[in-house]
């Protein structure tokens, strides 16, 4: 938590990295002169886009059990109000190449409660509503057990709840006579 990074054009920041099934960075909008709520979403997805570049630069994020997790995914810019309250905070989640989640994020808000329960923010079982600053889809989540260490890291399980649409189906057809029916590998 509070890790200074130096973002080209922006100035510096404090961030926070945490892990919800991927890294992510986190910083009040504010920081970077921006609403997570009123801004533009082209501002806010190119100032958060900034900041990953930056903290990819200058941290190498560690996952105890496999490195191939061990990468910053995005940054989600916040409304900066990660005390516990009954109030709804928002943000807004950049990962990938410049994609914006519809949601607050199900591996976001999981990340978030664990640094909030860290920082001693929140306590086991206080729930927090939070809200997509784009489409104000809401998640809940919660803290409901310290699990100690995992490898380094000071841990905690987490509980999300949301909602969930179908958006599509597809159907795969694998014919007999096709020579990659069972996939291939590129190195």
């Amino acid at each position: 938590s509070d890790l200074s990074v130096d973002v080209p054009g922006r100035g510096k920041v404090l961030v926070d990295i945490g892990y919800g099934g991927t890294f992510y960075a986190f910083l009040s909008a504010k920081q970077l002169g921006l609403d997570v709520c009123a801004s533009k979403t082209r501002e806010l997805v190119e100032a958060a886009s900034a900041v990953t570049e930056a903290v990819k630069k200058q941290f190498k994020p560690h996952h105890p059990e496999s490195e191939d997790l061990a990468f910053l995914y995005g940054t989600i810019l916040t409304d900066g109000k990660d005390a516990f309250s009954e109030e709804p905070t928002s943000n807004i989640c950049v990962f990938a190449d410049e994609q914006v989640d519809r949601s607050p994020t199900g591996s976001g808000v999981t990340a978030r409660i664990a640094l909030q329960y860290h920082k001693g923010l929140i306590q086991l079982n206080q729930t927090r509503t939070f809200r997509s600053s784009i489409t104000g889809s809401l998640f809940t989540g919660k803290a409901v057990k310290a699990s100690g260490l995992f490898g380094d890291h000071n841990a905690v399980v987490v509980e999300v709840s949301g909602e969930a649409y179908y958006t599509g189906t597809a159907t795969f057809t694998v014919e007999e006579e096709d020579q990659l029916k069972y996939g291939f590998f590129f190195k």
